[in-house]
């Protein structure tokens, strides 16, 4: 598991070096393999708000960008990226700035027209995979200031070694009360409001076989409005190891990192009649989230509506009823499969998936209320 040394001080901050912390997650049973500096190669990378666009005299698929980088002064940079628009901010190398990836910027002449520096996507700056546009900051990201010091960096990722018989410790806040422990310390984020209730809508659940399924939590959100995922958030689900997909699926993943709890969303438009878990059926199939077409195991638990299976229960969620760009409303599941039902079965699909992980290691059977307030 890989957790980044900033979200977990922010739950418990205790007068330690970095080195000195890892040491004590090891001496506790955690053992950190690796401890790796993220962000100390972006040190020059700059903020920058992109003024005015113009053609470029000799390229047709080439602008020059007129970039404000601090105060009134502004420099000319050459970029091919489609993605860029007035107004906005993005990272910028200037002359002399090494990338990750080893390359020195240097002011140059690219096709008659003089580049002062590079105007950088994602994966040049190691920050993500995108490598197909301009990395887009926030509209707050002050101009002319360093990156690092907006995004907090650097900040050390430790990589943890979680042992089965340690599935409480599958999160921030399981490594983070493993830590408080030993100093006897309280947590600092270990109260949680609840969140008003707006809406009086209601979906059944029919759990007809408690032993398979003793707890399945849901709550409905509604006319939610689709925007961008934060930058933070998408920063300590990057330093995680996961990458951004949808906001919505965002928070889910960011809740499983943070308490343990794997949650799942489905569209409430495309759900058809009550949720039931249950076995599946002989030869019954499903379509999962990642494309691959099943067959269903007669001992595999699933969740299913009117339609069929939906999802193969801590496992992966079926396709049918997945969120997209379109979704308005949706139900959040936060269920409790026990480790005897979710024993080998991702495995025999050929699958491990974050919550097939969490469910076979044990998950906390007193956490969903709280990971839907969360989420």
């Amino acid at each position: 598991m890989k957790i980044s040394e900033s979200w977990l001080r922010s739950w418990d901050n205790p007068d330690l070096s970095t080195k000195n912390l890892a040491h004590q997650m090891t001496m506790i049973g955690l053992e950190v393999n690796s401890i790796f500096e993220d962000g100390k190669d972006i040190e020059k990378i700059i903020i920058a708000k992109l003024i005015t666009i113009e053609e470029h005299p000799n390229a047709d698929k080439l602008k020059i960008c007129n970039l404000a980088i601090n105060g009134k002064k502004q420099i000319k940079v050459v970029c091919g990226a489609t993605n860029i628009l007035c107004e906005k901010k993005y990272p910028l190398a200037i002359p002399g700035t090494k990338l990750p990836n080893g390359i020195i910027i240097k002011k140059s002449k690219i096709r008659g027209v003089i580049s002062n520096g590079m105007l950088c996507s994602e994966s040049e700056i190691g920050l993500g995979e995108d490598a197909d546009g301009i990395m887009e900051l926030p509209d707050d990201a002050p101009t002319g200031k360093k990156l690092i010091n907006y995004l907090k960096l650097p900040d050390s990722i430790f990589d943890i070694d979680i042992t089965p018989n340690r599935g409480d410790c599958f999160s921030v806040l399981g490594i983070a009360r493993e830590v408080s422990l030993l100093s006897n310390r309280k947590l600092k984020n270990n109260t949680m409001s609840s969140v008003k209730q707006t809406i009086e809508d209601t979906y059944e659940i029919n759990v007809k076989k408690p032993n398979l399924c003793p707890r399945f939590s849901g709550r409905i959100f509604k006319n939610i409005k689709i925007s961008k995922t934060p930058l933070w958030l998408i920063e300590r689900l990057r330093k995680s190891g996961i990458r951004s997909i949808h906001p919505i699926v965002d928070v889910t993943n960011y809740v499983m990192i943070e308490l343990g709890q794997p949650l799942h969303a489905y569209d409430l438009s495309l759900l058809d009649g009550p949720i039931v878990p249950r076995y599946a059926k002989n030869k019954e199939t499903i379509t999962l989230l990642d494309g691959q077409n099943i067959r269903i195991n007669k001992n595999t638990v699933v969740v299913t509506d009117d339609s069929g299976a939906i999802g193969l229960a801590g496992i992966m969620g079926g396709s049918k009823t997945s969120v997209s760009g379109t979704t308005e409303d949706i139900l959040l599941e936060a269920a409790f499969w026990p480790t005897e039902i979710m024993s080998g079965q991702a495995r025999s699909y050929g699958l491990q998936t974050d919550a097939s992980m969490r469910f076979e290691r044990g998950v906390d059977p007193y956490l969903q209320i709280r990971s839907l307030e969360r989420a």
